[in-house]
């Protein structure tokens, strides 16, 4: 699990929030698949709304200007971002996305391997609404900055804990990687991210060259295009 600072900037955020405040907002059960529909509590944004529709294209092109995005995820395809909304005890229960998403209009399918929140509403705006996901270190509660974002894989179980007060609204989405396998990604992106910092601190270092050469290969070995 990843948290990615300033994905979105504040001018930004309040644009997407100010813009968010004018829209039509459905029953989030709307997009949950059977086994979600039974624990989902929250408020939507229509898939074709045209609110949603551009502040997700904002996103995605904030997300192409994010390296640590595209090291730690090496997207293939982004799915178009989605906004819910949590206010008076609303929750969503333990649960793990669907596999597979259809893109809303279009033949297109994506393979959800990763699963992102992007907050919108600051922090202190609200209490409770805690994104809380299961992985292989224990339950971790996230609840992060306006513009942060957290980056997990999509087959954890996760659930969002009741708001308390105010309200909590976030965009989600998921991505379909170039790496389909968690730990096959994790290496590279660890492998990625010392490269940089011996790039860094030792630039002439011989060893930046050979161990670029071993991602490279490892990524053309794995990928799936």
């Amino acid at each position: 699990m990843l948290q990615i600072a300033d994905v979105l900037s504040p001018e930004q955020v309040r644009e997407g929030l100010a813009k968010l405040a004018e829209a039509d907002w459905v029953d989030g059960r709307v997009t949950a698949g059977f086994q979600s529909a039974e624990v989902k509590h929250n408020a939507q944004v229509p898939e074709d709304h045209p609110v949603a529709r551009a502040l997700g294209e904002m996103i995605v092109a904030a997300l192409k200007r994010t390296p640590l995005f595209i090291s730690a995820a090496l997207p293939l395809r982004v799915f178009p971002p989605l906004f819910n909304r949590y206010a008076g005890g609303q929750s969503f229960g333990t649960h793990v996305d669907n596999a597979i998403r259809q893109v809303r209009g279009t033949p297109h399918r994506i393979r959800t391997d990763l699963s992102a929140t992007l907050f919108l509403t600051p922090p202190d705006e609200y209490e409770g609404g805690v994104l809380t996901v299961e992985d292989q270190f224990g339950v971790q509660g996230v609840k992060l900055p306006a513009g942060h974002m957290v980056l997990y894989p999509a087959s954890s179980l996760h659930h969002v804990t009741p708001i308390t007060r105010g309200v909590r609204v976030a965009a989600f989405f998921w991505v379909q990687s170039m790496i389909r396998d968690d730990a096959r990604r994790a290496l590279l992106f660890d492998l990625d991210t010392a490269i940089q910092g011996l790039g860094r601190d030792v630039p002439d270092h011989a060893g930046v060259v050979q161990l670029t050469g071993v991602y490279h290969n490892l990524l053309r070995q794995w990928a799936e295009l």
